[in-house]
């Protein structure tokens, strides 16, 4: 009876599978999902970081084991301690302005109405490429004020100030009475009261003549003064014109300094009118006439931005432009969350603005100020797209980064043990910056 009960009796649950067979199939799927995107992790990193550092242990053939000399010449070539000097420069600076104005921008954006608006702006550069960015601030920084914005605004404002001279390349022409003399002109003879003087110059285009600059004029003769005219002895054509004499067509010299000169001493001094026609007083009898140099010292030309010694500057500048918004994003999400009540508080407490930013607003953002210099630190360090765009070849040593230096000493010098080691280096100078970050995260997460 037993037996057939239990023959009829309907089947029982079937046995649980082991947690450890659950667990290991979880497993396979999860490798088997993970294996596309770790074949190309081991392709596209893993392996070549182990072969840069294998290779940097090789010399430029690659047939030879070099031992530490590929590392020993990272700190004795010229070429790479510049490098890693200007690597310094731009790990203190570049990622400390950033943030600064990024923290700034952040901050006056929360007080006014187009805040959403100077966000985008400011942002951006963001979505201009480095090799983009590079051509503008190529452009921006020439030397030439009529292209380079930079000093188009540096001359303009040098000039309002102290006003570049109009005649930068006069000189004497023919059978002229003057003679060269410190830079300037002097009369090869003295001159007399009532008698009238000539001071023919050439070579200001007419374009370039000042714009007060009328028709000149001879001067006439006045009693116990020194007159005389100073004008642009050339009149165009072949055979046109009185050598020596102001023609119709041409122009004076409006604003020529001329100063009386007897024993090396100046007794008078004048500037000439629009027609190029001056006066001096009875003191200027039997002086010698000089142009001072000062007439004829060239424009100013603004500043050699690209030079030697601001070329590095200059280009950080740039990375700033471009990065200075994403600074500003990622510290203005942090300030949207910073509790309001405690700011309150602190002007309650009688706090004013700054001290309210220094001491509460500032703190607050600790952690997110991290994340961005931590972030803007690991990119700088690999920084080679403005450098290699924006220096000039003139300047590109004095401007030389390492990422450009294994550039140039794997691709332009035939260097590749060299360029290996430079690339060993640049990732043990970003793994302690990376492990930092990692930490920091880990600690926010147990948080």
């Amino acid at each position: 009876m037993a037996s057939a009960a239990a023959a009829g009796a309907p089947p029982g649950p079937a046995a649980p599978k082991s947690r450890k067979s659950v667990t290991g199939t979880r497993r396979a799927v999860a490798a088997l999902f993970l294996l596309p995107a770790l074949v190309l992790l081991g392709a596209l990193v893993v392996y070549p970081i182990g072969y840069s550092v294998v290779r940097s242990f090789y010399n430029a053939s690659g047939d030879g084991f070099a031992g530490f000399d590929n590392y020993k010449a990272l700190f004795t070539d010229d070429g790479i301690r510049t490098a890693l000097r200007n690597n310094i420069i731009w790990v203190v600076f570049a990622p400390t302005v950033s943030t600064a104005l990024g923290l700034i921008f952040a901050v006056l954006t929360e007080r006014i109405r187009w805040g959403t608006a100077f966000k985008l702006v400011v942002f951006m550069p963001m979505a201009i490429s480095m090799l983009a960015a590079g051509i503008i601030f190529r452009l921006v920084y020439d030397q030439d004020p009529d292209k380079g914005v930079a000093n188009a605004v540096w001359v303009g404002v040098h000039d309002t100030f102290a006003q570049s001279s109009a005649f930068p390349k006069a000189h004497p022409g023919r059978d002229s009475p003057l003679k060269a003399d410190a830079g300037g002109f002097v009369t090869s003879a003295p001159v007399r009261a009532g008698q009238p003087v000539t001071l023919p110059l050439v070579g200001v285009a007419p374009d370039q003549m000042p714009d007060g600059a009328k028709k000149a004029a001879a001067a006439g003769a006045e009693p116990g003064k020194v007159t005389g005219t100073a004008w642009q002895d050339f009149t165009r054509g072949k055979g046109v014109g009185r050598l020596g004499s102001p023609d119709p067509s041409e122009l004076g010299y409006a604003g020529m300094r001329i100063e009386a000169v007897k024993d090396g001493k100046v007794v008078a001094s004048t500037e000439a009118a629009g027609d190029g026609t001056f006066t001096l007083p009875a003191a200027a009898d039997g002086a010698l006439l000089r142009l001072p140099a000062s007439n004829f010292k060239e424009p100013y030309n603004g500043v050699d931005w690209l030079g030697p010694a601001l070329v590095t500057p200059a280009v950080i500048g740039s990375y700033v432009w471009m990065w200075a918004g994403f600074a500003m994003v990622l510290i203005a999400a942090g300030l949207a969350g910073v509790p309001r009540e405690l700011l309150e508080a602190a002007r309650v407490d009688g706090a004013n603005e700054w001290q309210v930013f220094r001491k509460v607003t500032v703190p607050l953002l600790a952690p997110v100020l991290a994340v961005v210099v931590v972030t803007l630190m690991i990119n700088v360090l690999k920084v080679f797209d403005l450098v290699y765009i924006i220096a000039p070849g003139s300047s590109q040593d004095d401007a030389n980064v390492l990422a450009l230096e294994l550039y140039r000493k794997g691709f332009a010098e035939g260097q590749p043990g060299i360029a290996s080691a430079i690339a060993v280096f640049l990732l043990l100078l970003v793994i302690p910056v990376m492990l930092f970050n990692i930490r920091r995260l880990r600690r926010e997460v147990r948080r």
